[in-house]
């Protein structure tokens, strides 16, 4: 049986949206940089390790070509209060891109979209 171990975002910029993603999901961190590893502010691969809480690692993998569509896999996030984490995520750069659903679709600063999940009752059930 298979089972979730990482999620990879291609992307531009690694260390910039790695760190961006780390102020979004505030239970992660970026994985700690050793003697002889590269620099934290030109790594092509970046890794965020997940909180006590658990869940996949990401890595955000530089790639040289554009994003040109919608992404065929996203993260869905929920909050306690989706109505004041809508306004810290653009706060800190994503744009909404519309409403479906129960959810909030946005895009981080490469525009990768991802939801907010509208309904606080999900987060307690």
């Amino acid at each position: 049986m298979a089972r979730l171990m990482d999620i990879v975002v291609d992307c531009a910029s690694a260390p910039a949206l790695a760190r961006w993603w780390v102020r979004v999901l505030d239970d992660h961190r970026i994985a700690p940089y050793g003697p002889g590893d590269p620099d934290p502010d030109e790594d092509p691969t970046v890794l965020v390790l997940p909180g006590p809480g658990g869940g996949p690692r990401i890595w955000f993998t530089q790639v040289p070509e554009p994003k040109t569509v919608k992404n065929r896999v996203h993260l869905d996030l929920n909050a306690e209060d989706p109505v004041a984490e809508l306004a810290r995520l653009t706060g800190l750069g994503a744009r909404v891109l519309g409403e479906t659903d129960g959810l909030t679709v946005l895009a981080d600063p490469e525009g990768n979209e991802f939801c907010l999940d509208k309904d606080q009752a999900s987060v307690t059930a």
